[in-house]
């Protein structure tokens, strides 16, 4: 399990969950860095390991890149989720999870994460399983989208099909094989 956990990058729903907040966004950034290797009791964060983190942060458009000695938990939810989402790609992976990374954030910083995800995973050619009760981020991201009802796969679309979807014709492919509707309820608290 462990040989296999090293390969995998995750960022959590809870802004607060993938960070250390008594830590410095530097040293957050240097456990992040150290994922999957042997540690032994050495300085946290070398010279060389700064200039990374600084052009990481930098692509951001934060200003974090000045802010790396700020304890972490003096920043926002959204300005820590986007470092989680660095943090996590830090390391190669074989896989990325995101378990409803932009649920937490307001509308504007929800799809700036969105945007960054998009943009990290692309560059980085990491295969990637989010999680989202979205369906318009279902449709929007990714090549594949799989609908799951009460722990089961109801449905799996991908290619021309997928392409040509739009949220109403994922919620009527969802009652044709479900035989239900799905409730404005149910889609407003998941």
């Amino acid at each position: 399990v462990w040989s296999r956990a090293e390969r995998v990058a995750r960022v959590f729903q809870d802004p607060m969950a993938g960070t250390c907040e008594d830590l410095t966004i530097e040293e957050n950034m240097a456990l992040a860095q150290c994922r999957g290797s042997f540690r032994k009791l050495t300085r946290a964060v070398k010279t060389e390991m700064r200039d990374l983190f600084r052009e990481r942060l930098a692509m951001l458009g934060l200003g974090l890149e000045n802010r790396l000695t700020d304890r972490i938990g003096l920043l926002s939810g959204g300005q820590r989720q986007a470092i989680s989402l660095l943090m996590a790609a830090l390391q190669p992976s074989r896989i990325l999870l995101l378990d409803e990374h932009t649920a937490a954030l307001d509308p504007r910083t929800a799809d700036f994460v969105l945007q960054l995800t998009c943009r990290i995973v692309e560059e980085s050619k990491l295969t990637t399983m989010m999680v989202t009760h979205s369906m318009r981020q279902a449709l929007d991201v990714g090549s594949r989208t799989i609908m799951l009802h009460q722990g089961q796969v109801v449905l799996d679309v991908s290619g021309e099909e997928r392409a040509r979807m739009d949220v109403p014709d994922l919620l009527q492919m969802f009652e044709k094989v479900r035989g239900e509707k799905l409730s404005d309820d149910a889609l407003l608290l998941g």
